[in-house]
């Protein structure tokens, strides 16, 4: 008895859960919707116009126009409503897809990432190549992921040109700057994640990239934007930084001898015992920088915007400071012997740039312009002057 029991008791149970079962209760809930619906076009605009006429006598047949005004209204409403959940619906329905879709779009974007930086350990320089251009490509179209490509560009290069160099394919550090190839040429990959990441820095939210104690002799960073990046202790001899933008740069004991920085913006960098003998800083925008003991020995800084820049104990022996504007620099204790001047060099109130010299030679004075270079050798690298 027990067992048959059980038995009924679970095919009850079964056809209330089935798709018998449920197809009953969807049935007998569009019954019920219909008779509220047939309640509420029949039965509720005829009390409402007999609640509105407080008993008043009205011929039957003004009753029936106004009660036919109410289900109007009433139709109208529901309309109103279908319309709107119709809406509804189409925008759940959107918001699905769009998460679908970008659900999709980050699982190839992560994919895509992640065989990226699996080339950059290839033995192969092409391949390399190819995952650089990736990452650069993914950081420009992924916000979210800009900031981690910037890294791993940086790591690159602190890893594949480390200074002092090292391995045997790398120029040895007393080699001179016009026996070393362009950065391009000797190490391609290097170049394609440095042009990247001055690039893509332009637009990043981390404070700080650190580029420190890296080789970057030779190298083409001419318009790029290495803002707040640290190029502590790094070789930059004879790079090409034209019209580059180093705003709160950290420049601190770096190498860029024979550089060019002419046009570039340099504000509040941070050049302390740095190396700029015969740079070439014309018309570059030096304004709060702090040079302090820097040697800047015959660098050309014709033109440069330096008020507010500090010199303090800096090496300025036969610079160009013609039409340099240091109108309110700091000087102190400045080396200038041999260094031109003319008249639209806008020196410090009350500073006396004719005792700077301190007695080895005439101190700043104007004068004619240095010989040209010599010309650049007919076979081997650029000849750098």
């Amino acid at each position: 008895m027990g067992t048959g029991t059980g038995e009924q008791d679970r095919g009850r149970w079964a056809w209330r859960g089935g798709p018998v079962g449920r197809r009953a209760a969807a049935g007998l809930l569009a019954v019920a919707g219909l008779a509220v619906l047939g309640a509420v076009f029949v039965v509720l605009p005829g009390l409402v116009v007999d609640h509105d006429l407080a008993g008043a006598g009205v011929a039957a047949q003004d009753r029936l126009k106004a009660v036919n005004d109410v289900r109007t209204t009433l139709l109208q409403l529901l309309g109103g409503l279908v319309v709107l959940f119709g809406a509804y619906a189409t925008w759940r329905q959107l918001r699905v897809s769009q998460d679908g879709l970008r659900a999709t779009q980050e699982g190839y974007v992560t994919d895509r990432f992640s065989r990226a930086v699996d080339q950059l350990g290839s033995d192969k320089l092409d391949v390399r190549i190819g995952g650089l251009h990736a990452l650069w490509r993914i950081a420009e179209q992924s916000a979210r992921d800009r900031e981690a490509v910037i890294s791993i560009q940086a790591a690159y290069l602190r890893t594949h040109l480390p200074w002092p160099p090292a391995g045997r394919e790398a120029p040895a550090a007393d080699v001179p700057i016009n026996d070393i190839a362009p950065l391009e040429t000797r190490a391609a990959d290097a170049q394609v994640a440095l042009t990247a990441l001055g690039v893509l820095c332009r637009h990043r939210e981390q404070s700080w990239v650190n580029l420190s104690i890296t080789d970057l002799r030779r190298a083409d960073c001419d318009g790029l934007w290495f803002p707040e990046v640290n190029f502590d202790h790094a070789c930059m001899e004879a790079a090409g930084l034209y019209r580059a933008n180093l705003t709160q740069t950290s420049l601190v004991s770096v190498n860029l001898r024979h550089a060019d920085l002419a046009t570039a913006v340099l504000r509040r960098a941070r050049c302390v015992l740095a190396d700029l003998r015969a740079a070439k800083l014309v018309e570059t925008d030096l304004r709060d920088a702090d040079f302090t003991e820097t040697d800047l020995r015959e660098a050309n800084l014709r033109k440069a915007a330096a008020h507010g820049a500090v010199f303090h104990r800096a090496d300025l022996r036969m610079a160009d400071l013609r039409g340099t504007d240091l109108s309110t620099a700091d000087l102190a204790e400045a080396r200038l012997e041999g260094a031109l001047a003319s008249e639209r060099t806008r020196w410090p109130a009350g500073f006396d740039h004719t005792a700077a010299g301190g007695g080895g030679g005439g101190g700043a004075r104007p004068g004619a312009p240095p010989p040209p270079p010599p010309p650049p050798r007919a076979a081997g690298p650029t000849q750098v002057v």
